[in-house]
């Protein structure tokens, strides 16, 4: 990989020789970056292995619901392939295996709900395949010398029937019953055409999918099974608190005057994986799918555990639509956070006891009616909502009290205003596009808006330092922006504390529906009664009066 030497003579003056080793050297250069380049993919490759087999470990020791349910399907599979070796009488059996193999691969599911739904399809679909298979087979050997005729005929009528039926909306649950019809009758008939047996190839692909589906159910239900209405049980209660989560951290946030990087990329798709605010309730928004594929499992489901035959499953999925519908509330509040316009915090101060008492008191009644579902007990006496509602009261007291804060006060207009006017003074007033509005109450304010434009925003940072957007805003209201429009932009970040506020009572109001829906399902589900906490029995030799 050096220089190469020549012994050669030349006339070139010793040039060839120096021409020769040039070539060498970079003929081993490009040899050694193609070996430093391998060996970095090489290290990336291992560092990439070694980071996926960490996350595999760790998704196991997370789930080993996961582990489990792939140990069943290589047990199901083995005990399956025990057909290969059967050395019995009829040798159709171990000739094709590979059709009980197939039913365990395709039917074996995460949960028994999701397997007896598979199972009932492929059963459902062979079974009347075989019976229209045997039917037509007898067709077309009377058929005599328009057999193929007959054959190609019914696979064309087989098709087209089940592909336009799967299409009904209420057929879509039947969609791979109707796959494995079509599939199996074709394979029937044409095995049967080819050995001129179609009674016996009916029969035994019957028997052989029976005996993959009976190992398939065997195992999944007697060890270690994995049930989907269990699954959707768990995941309402995790909506519950994961949303008390995030309505706490809402509220804090805000009241720290929390501030996140303002990139228009960003929040305009706001995507943030180490923001728990933004995954708790975004688990909860978007947790529809999984209910209602885990609601369909569950009906299939026998009965197991405290859940009896008839379970109301949907009642669990109202219930996580109530909560669903505060979510929504919990994602305004924390659009709050992420938006341009920002209220000081001085102003936020002002609120800061009653917020924070709304909050704290929201989150608890969310997390107690997620426990109370993960016991299945039923509500204690009382008002669970009597705290959270004088909270709320509070709030709107504190409100009505400083609506001054939430709003320009030195814009109200209070009378003012003539109460006899003129119809020619009302009809010129009305075609004034600059015409004032009436005589203002109290709560009432004036907010021109008219000279500000789209776009146009201010918000404070955590220090009460005001920031303007666009830059043309000075922040002491100088020269270059006028009295009145520092003022309209000083209100506007006001508003937004009254935004914050509303969402908050909204979120209350809400809660309502969450009660409402807990308290029907805990009676068709028929939950237990909650503990009654009896006073401790006084010691003996005691007076009852001391404590």
């Amino acid at each position: 990989m050096g220089s190469i030497k020549c012994n050669w003579a030349d006339n070139s003056g010793g040039k060839l020789p120096l021409l020769v080793s040039f070539w060498g050297n970079e003929d081993g250069g490009s040899r050694r970056r193609g070996l430093k380049v391998m060996r970095e993919k090489i290290k990336n490759s291992w560092v990439e292995f070694n980071d996926f087999a960490r996350k595999a470990l760790e998704m196991g020791r997370s789930d080993p619901r996961k582990v489990i349910f792939a140990v069943k399907m290589g047990l199901q599979l083995s005990l399956t392939s025990l057909l290969i070796f059967w050395k019995g009488s009829y040798q159709d059996f171990a000739q094709y295996s590979i059709w009980a193999i197939l039913t365990v691969i395709v039917m074996f599911e995460f949960s028994i709900g999701a397997t007896f739904i598979k199972g009932f399809n492929r059963g459902l679909g062979t079974l009347c395949a075989g019976i229209l298979a045997f039917c037509f087979a007898e067709l077309s050997v009377v058929a005599g010398k328009f057999e193929e005729v007959v054959i190609v005929i019914s696979i064309f009528l087989t098709g087209f029937c089940a592909s336009y039926l799967k299409l009904y909306p209420t057929m879509k649950p039947y969609e791979y019953g109707f796959r494995v019809f079509v599939l199996t009758y074709c394979i029937l008939m044409v095995a049967g055409n080819r050995t001129r047996e179609y009674s016996q190839a009916v029969l035994t692909r019957l028997v052989l999918i029976a005996a993959g589906a009976g190992v398939t159910l065997v195992v999944n239900i007697c060890i270690f099974p994995i049930w989907a209405g269990e699954s959707l049980h768990k995941l309402v209660v995790k909506n519950f608190k994961d949303l008390a989560t995030s309505l706490e951290g809402c509220v804090n946030g805000y009241l720290k005057c929390v501030e996140y990087e303002r990139i228009p990329s960003k929040i305009l798709t706001y995507q943030a994986a180490d923001d728990p605010l933004y995954n708790c309730y975004r688990s909860v928004v978007q947790s529809t799918s999984e209910e209602d594929t885990l609601l369909g499992f569950a009906t299939w489901e026998p009965p197991h555990g405290p859940y009896r035959h008839n379970y109301p499953w949907e009642n669990f999925v109202k219930v996580s639509g109530a909560v669903k519908h505060c979510a929504f509330t919990v994602m305004a509040l924390h659009g709050c956070i992420l938006s341009e316009i920002q209220a000081p915090a001085d102003r936020r101060h002002v609120f800061s006891n009653e917020l924070q008492k709304v909050g704290s008191e929201g989150a608890k009644v969310l997390r107690e009616l997620g426990s109370k579902l993960e016991k299945m007990e039923k509500l204690s006496p009382g008002d669970i909502l009597k705290n959270v509602h004088e909270a709320a009261e509070q709030l709107q007291q504190k409100i009505d009290h400083k609506s001054y804060v939430l709003v320009n006060s030195e814009g109200w207009e209070i009378g003012g205003r003539p109460m006899e006017l003129d119809l020619e003074d009302l009809i010129n007033a009305a075609e004034d596009e600059n015409m004032k509005l009436g005589s203002k109450s109290l709560s009432e304010a004036v907010l021109e808006v008219r000279s500000v434009s789209v776009g146009t925003a201010l918000c404070y940072d955590a220090k009460n330092t005001l920031r303007t957007w666009p830059s043309n805003v000075s922040a002491n209201g100088g020269s270059m922006v006028k009295g009145d429009e520092f003022k309209t932009y000083e209100s506007a970040s006001a508003l937004s504390l009254a935004t914050f506020t509303s969402l908050l009572i909204e979120f209350v109001a809400r809660l309502g529906n969450v009660v409402s829906s807990f308290e029907e399902l805990s009676l068709k589900a028929n939950f237990k009664d909650p503990p009654i906490n009896m006073p401790p029995e006084p010691c003996k030799g005691v007076p009852t009066w001391v404590v």
